[in-house]
């Protein structure tokens, strides 16, 4: 039976709001840390900016969320490869233990054919850890209907059905092979993948886990953990029973909050149901 694991809040969950927010609920609810989402928020690219809320708030930064957005395709350069090596020294930095970051675009060709190998090598030369995200195919019935209707038809078919992967060679990780891996509740949800066997495929890899949840919608929902149709409460419970050493972070949306409380409440949800099945 493992011991304690830390809790972190995303940045990215208190979105519309900024960074500042994201430490301040973070420091109020209790949260063990936060996950630095590097994006368009010019503070969110600013390792000094941030170090100053870490000592404002006493919330340290537990993971750097490398820019590999869309949205964030100009943050820190067009070189999807040098952002990669800054995120790895802005963990050093900020005393960050991991880096998340996703599968290379398709497009990103010179990235995708050595991404593999910067990885292990940007290992090898730092305590940080370096884990690749699992992500999600473009899937056709995005277009057509309500969340609720893709996510019906998933469940009919079993499957995404017609989709295309933007990421090589996969929007899997497991399919390259890496040291570390990133298991988002979220994009299993909408790739359509089972998220025990993909946890078990990850194996003793599995060194971050975003926890959220969905209902297999065709966009990405990011739910509240426990509102969707993810086995949430079982990965926790079987990560727990391994004795899982890694980071576990709540990535929500919470941009449909009608007022601030309503955000903090729906970040305290998902942060009882992180300590109850992971402690």
């Amino acid at each position: 039976m493992g011991g304690r694991v830390a809790v972190g809040l995303s940045t990215a969950s208190v979105y519309p709001q900024n960074t500042e927010a994201a430490f301040r609920y973070a420091a109020e609810l209790g949260y063990d840390g936060v996950e630095l989402m590097v994006w368009a928020e010019s503070v969110s690219q600013d390792v000094e900016a941030v170090g100053a809320l870490v000592r404002r708030y006493g919330v340290p930064v537990q993971a750097i969320h490398a820019p590999c957005l869309l949205i964030s395709q100009r943050v820190w350069g067009a070189d999807p490869a040098a952002k990669l090596e800054r995120s790895v020294q802005a963990a050093e930095k900020l005393g960050a233990s991991t880096v998340v970051v996703h599968p290379p675009f398709r497009w990103q060709k010179k990235y995708a054919d050595g991404f593999g190998e910067q990885v292990a090598d940007l290992e090898m030369g730092s305590d940080v850890i370096v884990a690749v995200e699992n992500m999600f195919p473009m899937r056709a019935d995005r277009f057509f209907g309500r969340k609720e209707g893709s996510a019906a038809r998933l469940r009919k078919r079993g499957g995404p059905g017609a989709a295309l992967s933007a990421f090589a060679p996969s929007y899997d990780p497991t399919d390259s092979g890496h040291a570390h891996y990133t298991l988002d509740l979220s994009h299993t949800a909408t790739a359509g993948t089972d998220a025990v066997e993909m946890m078990n495929r990850m194996g003793d890899g599995l060194a971050h886990l975003h926890l959220a949840d969905g209902r297999g919608a065709s966009v990405d929902e990011h739910l509240i953990p426990g509102h969707g149709d993810q086995p949430c409460a079982e990965v926790c419970t079987e990560l727990r029973r391994r004795g899982f050493t890694g980071q576990a972070v709540i990535e929500i949306n919470t941009q449909n909050a009608r007022t601030l409380a309503e955000r903090s409440s729906m970040l305290g949800q998902a942060l009882s149901f992180a300590r109850r099945y992971l402690q």
